[in-house]
């Protein structure tokens, strides 16, 4: 099915508190401001500028009526990363973000935890390990 080219792809969540969501990201996250509202905050990151992230207060009226509810949880957002462990150390032990899954290494290729966000958003911090011999056949070849 042919398609116009992708531009662009990012998520924009739907938040109780712009500001404090763009603090978390901002502090935490090592996201710049590219542009700021009272209603909306478009982020990126100086060292992977392909990744964006916007912030949207949830009752704006460019969100159709019927729709503007904020986030709850139910969202993850992956941080991929080369050393997960110091990551872990620098949110969880001396920032004291909340964490919600502690540090651990799955079978599937991944040593991770988590920690919650504004709105119920976790995020879950990342770094890919080989996966144990069952859960390698299952990647495709890339």
């Amino acid at each position: 099915m042919p398609t116009t080219e992708l531009g662009g792809f990012y998520p924009v969540l739907a938040t109780r508190d712009v500001a404090a969501s763009r603090d978390f990201y901002t502090r935490h996250l090592g996201f710049e401001v590219t542009f700021e509202a009272d209603w909306y905050v478009s982020l990126r990151r100086p060292d992977a500028p392909q990744y964006e992230l916007a912030l949207l207060d949830h009752a704006h009226p460019t969100v159709p009526e019927g729709h503007r509810t904020a986030l709850r949880g139910g969202l993850l957002l992956n941080f991929e990363v080369d050393d997960v462990d110091s990551e872990h150390q620098r949110l969880v032990a001396e920032a004291g973000l909340p964490e919600v899954l502690p540090l651990r290494t799955e079978e599937f290729g991944q040593r991770h935890f988590i920690v919650a966000a504004p709105d119920g958003v976790l995020i879950d911090v990342i770094t890919v390990v080989p996966p144990s011999q069952e859960y390698a056949a299952r990647y495709a070849a890339t």
